[in-house]
């Protein structure tokens, strides 16, 4: 059983035994930081004494293992520098929550939507997605356009409710222009991709899914970048965490019925990540460099 005092016990009394034949391994601000240290001398299988003092708390073992003990202590106090690592916040002030732009975004396309109705087939007709029209025909603006376009009211009411969520989350972290920027830029991306990985077969895709998974490509690819920079512990291990969020997201709704376009959705996550973590960077040594001069 190892030989302790409790934080209430006087500087020099003692605990079971005389302590005056102990010797000092070290002296701690606290009792539970001592107590701490002390489960290390325990784990060697030798006793301990923590006397409180005037400076402290005294860790006092037997004379002989006092070297093996400071060589533990150590060890330990090096390991446990910068751990538990720090929560990463951002320095910048948290940002409001920004709903107006993506509600904006919603009705657009609850507007494209009853102009299908309206006209019956000619939108999708020169709207979606289609592979040979892109590449053959150079009709490049279906990249674009097939976002926008929906089949089915279930189509558009789930992709309009899960939109205006993770849109407002990508353009409330990132900021309304740049978010909307790199949204763009990354549906668009998805978009082609899918596109040539389905060259030249018979493929038509429409629906704002791809925009969609985009953004949640986005607010991962940032996270990671965040949470593994220069300067905080164990940074490549944290960044486990937001990728495993975002594939565990990307599974669970990017997959479907038959007709889903898991596809685009892959690439619309793919180029969301790959941009949001570039994003990021280059935020990061934009900051750096002007805090330099």
């Amino acid at each position: 059983m190892p030989l302790m005092s409790s934080p209430d016990v006087p500087a020099g009394a003692t605990n079971e035994r005389d302590s005056t034949d102990l010797v000092e391994a070290g002296v701690y601000s606290t009792s539970a930081e001592g107590f701490e240290h002390g489960l290390v001398v325990l784990a060697m299988g030798e006793s301990y004494y923590l006397a409180p003092s005037d400076n402290g708390y005294r860790l006092l073992v037997e004379p002989a293992a006092l070297a093996a003990v400071r060589e533990q202590l150590a060890y330990f106090d090096r390991e446990s520098i910068g751990w538990p690592p720090r929560p990463a916040v951002e320095e910048r002030s948290v940002r409001r929550l920004e709903l107006f732009t993506p509600l904006l975004w919603a009705f657009l396309v609850m507007a494209v939507f009853w102009g299908q109705g309206a006209w019956p087939g000619m939108w999708e007709e020169a709207g979606a997605l289609d592979p040979r029209a892109v590449f053959d025909q150079g009709e490049w603006w279906r990249l674009a356009t097939a976002l926008f376009l929906h089949a089915d009211v279930g189509h558009l009411v789930g992709n309009v409710l899960s939109g205006v969520f993770v849109f407002a989350a990508v353009v409330s972290t990132i900021g309304r222009r740049r978010g909307w920027l790199l949204l763009a830029l990354a549906s668009l991306a998805g978009s082609l991709a899918v596109a040539a990985l389905n060259y030249p077969g018979p493929y038509r895709s429409l629906g704002a899914s791809t925009a969609v998974f985009a953004g949640l490509g986005l607010l991962t690819g940032r996270a990671i970048r965040v949470l593994q920079r220069p300067g905080r512990p164990h940074r490549w291990r944290t960044v486990l965490g937001p990728l495993a969020t975002g594939l565990t997201l990307l599974g669970l709704y990017g997959a479907g019925e038959v007709h889903t376009d898991v596809g685009a959705h892959l690439t619309g996550f793919a180029a969301g990540l790959v941009l949001g973590f570039a994003a990021a960077l280059a935020r990061h040594a934009d900051t750096a460099g002007r805090s330099s001069t």
